[in-house]
């Protein structure tokens, strides 16, 4: 089976979790690296393990015919930009969150992706985790009943101990506490409660602490939403805080409750409600991105790729859904007022 050549395009933090998450793929290695500033590529060969190219131009890199695909882990603002460009040149996309720092780019990524029929992932790997993979099994097999309730958080103080604090504090290069960090926590309430979102409601707020004064936008938003089908949800993302990463998650159904990576479900004959059962998986709880399910959502692309199949659970679909939701919370924060779906999608 054909092993698919792919091309790292920034060379940070990010990319030191996808490189080593593509090459322990059967299906997959990394066989080229494109950076602003000039790497040694003798260097990178004996630290990642394998013969690699260097580009310093992303033209040059999307020129290489021997390239099958590009994992785009560059800054938030070039997204955009560099997934129309490698659709356009016919390679298949991985890309980090988020897809774009418009509503309108993401649609212009739409439709260059779906024009250039290239296959898409975007970097909601927590998808792939394995706390979440069991509580979407636990509402595939109806334990829960039927959701009415759902609240995802992200906790995790991002400061000037982070490289990113530079750029990620400001609106131009980082937009809005959800499009920084909290994008995961939405994405994940969206994957139990569903994308029928009708409203959202968006409030912001900001620490008094110094350290994180430089934030151009409220580092803390709390988005509340209103489903067609009579849901409501609740997600915060506070990137302000001075505790331990946390990744609450809270879903109530009519059968049953998750908290975190515990469970209760009156299905299960002999579990006392008034006691959390365990569940035996992994929870998120950790901010690093080293930690985070890159492997297991990378070789769901690749044997997609191989099958000629779209990416599940993180393709273009889930990843438009997620970002439409997510730019009508920051437009719902900035007028001060709840923001209908129909009206979002009517303005733009």
């Amino acid at each position: 089976m054909k092993r698919f050549k792919v091309g790292i395009v920034g060379y940070g933090w990010a990319a030191l979790a996808h490189i080593p998450a593509i090459n322990a793929s059967p299906l997959a290695q990394v066989t080229a690296i494109c950076s602003a500033r000039p790497l040694d590529a003798a260097a990178l060969a004996a630290q990642h393990g394998g013969p690699l190219r260097t580009f310093t131009r992303y033209e040059d890199l999307l020129r290489d015919p021997e390239v099958d695909a590009v994992s785009i882990c560059s800054y938030h603002a070039l997204h955009a930009e560099q997934v129309i460009a490698a659709a356009k040149a016919g390679k298949h996309i991985i890309c980090e969150k988020p897809l774009a720092l418009s509503w309108k780019d993401v649609r212009a990524v739409e439709r260059a992706v779906k024009k250039a029929g290239v296959k898409f992932c975007i970097c909601f790997e927590l998808r792939y985790s394995s706390q979440f993979l069991a509580l979407k099994a636990l509402i595939d097999q109806g334990l829960l009943g039927t959701l009415h309730y759902g609240e995802v958080d992200y906790y995790h103080g991002v400061g000037p101990w982070y490289r990113e604090f530079q750029w990620c504090t400001t609106i131009k290069d980082c937009g809005s506490s959800l499009l920084e960090a909290g994008c995961h926590a939405m994405d994940a309430l969206l994957l139990c409660l569903g994308d029928a979102v009708e409203e959202v409601a968006s409030y912001g707020a900001k620490s008094a602490s110094p350290t994180y004064a430089p934030y151009e936008y409220p580092p803390t938003t709390v988005t509340l939403l209103k489903f067609r089908d009579g849901k409501v949800g609740k997600c915060a993302s506070v990137i302000d805080c001075w505790q331990p990463y946390y990744f609450h998650t809270h879903l109530v159904g009519s059968e049953g409750s998750v908290l975190d990576n515990k469970f209760h479900s009156n299905r299960i004959n002999g579990l006392s409600r008034h006691h959390w059962s365990q569940l035996s998986c992994q929870p998120v709880d950790s901010g690093d991105v080293a930690d985070h399910p890159y492997q297991t959502q990378f070789e769901a692309f690749f044997e997609a790729l191989a099958q000629g199949r779209d990416m599940p659970l993180t393709g273009l679909r889930e990843a438009v859904a997620t970002h439409e939701i997510l730019f009508a919370a920051d437009l719902a924060l900035h007028r001060g007022r709840p923001v209908k779906l129909a009206e979002f999608r009517a303005k733009r």
